[in-house]
């Protein structure tokens, strides 16, 4: 029996009360009786008495999930603290996701909520949440101005990066990593080790060695560029538009007494104008270039690169309706990011006129990589509400919970895409081979 089975077939709580007018609101679009245990601000409840526990807390959080049906409300009011899960919020959403699958739920649309628009007013009104929509939730991103524009850019990565160097020195590890580790010893290697190794292949890879001029587009905390000079002896750029960022970079080069060989520049990809370098490599930043937008990017590496010399982009994939993520994703974490099949990708790539060399597919790494991260929120949770607020803490849960599981049901993935500017010396092996 699945837990789908179990949570339909429970016996039900009593369902009088706000609880029992949501279910019953409710039925139409879920096909069926709730498949969790339904508590509302009335302390009235409604589904099976031994289903987890999902707690509407005050009457903004149903206001919350009438004005935005489906991902985004349950978010604001998540995160805001309005709703409350008991338990494992992984839990509740594979149970979800397990209920839309066994029960052939279609899509939440607005043509599916219009027909019912009648009786969820009348819910709204006698329940006391037939108001305006809501304030969004402070940590609910604002970007304004044409999409992918300079500026634009800029805020929507600031909405995310700059958040606070703190808190990210808190969540990864020393390297300040910030993207999929490379567990080559398996699941249970130290973070730290992993994204080292990770590193360590890139550097690789591209063919890096004593003195090799090396771009790093979409730097980050320096953890690609920092590796490369100190054990590689790599000559690095390293470019960010986040301003945090770069500030972080240049405290660690002074202190490790770099300045000769690693310099940041705060400025975006479309600026680039110092190469050819020998080698470039960009981790996890061109999921953010945008669907219009991915063609000047893969044409910038190509003119970044002298001839003959290695590209690596490791980049996340998804497939379906959402390329963005989905819309909390989209509203909280990384406005305006777009992504797309690992075939697609490699289109754009060899448009622009790379050579594949090779796609390392480290799907399940991301899933050991995200959980390590979502250990260290959990274990230090008062460390990182000190950091961040609750909010913002609450917003964190979320989106890691929900990474891990989008990367282990296979419904995104990430790889590094080996690649070579055509010209140069005949190649007769791989850097890293």
């Amino acid at each position: 029996m699945t837990m789908t089975d179990q949570a339909t077939t429970a016996p039900t709580t009593r369902s009088a009360g706000v609880a029992g007018r949501i279910e019953a609101a409710l039925r139409p679009l879920i096909a069926g009786p709730l498949p969790v245990r339904l508590r509302a601000w009335d302390g009235s409840e409604a589904g099976p008495a031994d289903g987890t526990l999902v707690e509407l807390r005050t009457p903004q959080a149903l206001t919350r999930l009438l004005w935005h049906p489906g991902e985004l409300g349950a978010a604001q009011a998540y995160v805001t603290g309005e709703l409350e899960v008991e338990g494992d919020i992984g839990d509740a959403l594979d149970l979800v996701r397990e209920t839309v699958a066994a029960r052939n739920i279609p899509p939440l649309t607005a043509s599916r909520v219009g027909r019912l628009l009648p009786d969820l007013v009348r819910l709204a009104r006698d329940t006391g949440a037939l108001a305006r929509p809501p304030a969004p939730p402070a940590t609910q991103a604002v970007i304004k101005g044409r999409l992918h524009s300079l500026a634009r850019d800029r805020a929507s990565i600031s909405h995310h990066y700059d958040l606070s160097n703190d808190f990210y020195q808190f969540l990864l590890d020393p390297h300040m990593a910030y993207s999929s580790a490379y567990f080559v010893d398996g699941p249970d290697m130290p973070l730290e080790a992993a994204q080292a190794a990770k590193l360590d292949l890139v550097c690789r890879k591209v063919g890096l060695t004593e003195g090799t001029r090396f771009l790093d587009i979409g730097c980050g905390w320096g953890s690609l560029s920092l590796y490369a000079a100190e054990h590689f002896g790599a000559q690095v750029t390293g470019v960010t538009i986040a301003a945090e960022q770069k500030a972080f970079i240049d405290n660690r080069i002074r202190e490790r007494g770099l300045e000769d060989r690693v310099q940041i520049q705060l400025r975006d990809y479309r600026q680039i104008d110092s190469g050819p370098y020998d080698a470039v490599a960009s981790l996890e930043m061109g999921e953010h270039v945008g669907e219009k937008n991915y063609a000047t990017y893969a044409s910038v590496l190509h003119r970044s690169v002298k001839p003959g010399g290695y590209v690596l982009v490791q980049q996340m994939s998804r497939r379906g309706v959402h390329p963005g993520g989905g819309p909390f994703i989209e509203q909280f974490i990384a406005p305006d990011m777009t992504m797309r099949p690992v075939g697609e990708t490699l289109n754009y790539l060899q448009d622009a006129g790379f050579e594949v060399r090779g796609v390392h597919a480290l799907r399940e790494h991301y899933v050991w990589t995200v959980d390590a991260w979502h250990r260290t929120l959990e274990e230090n949770w008062d460390r990182a509400v000190e950091l961040i607020g609750e909010e913002g803490a609450r917003v964190w849960r979320l989106y890691l919970v929900g990474g891990s599981q989008a990367f282990r049901d296979n419904r995104m993935g990430v790889d590094q895409l080996l690649l070579r500017r055509p010209g140069g010396p005949a190649v007769v092996s791989d850097p890293a081979r």
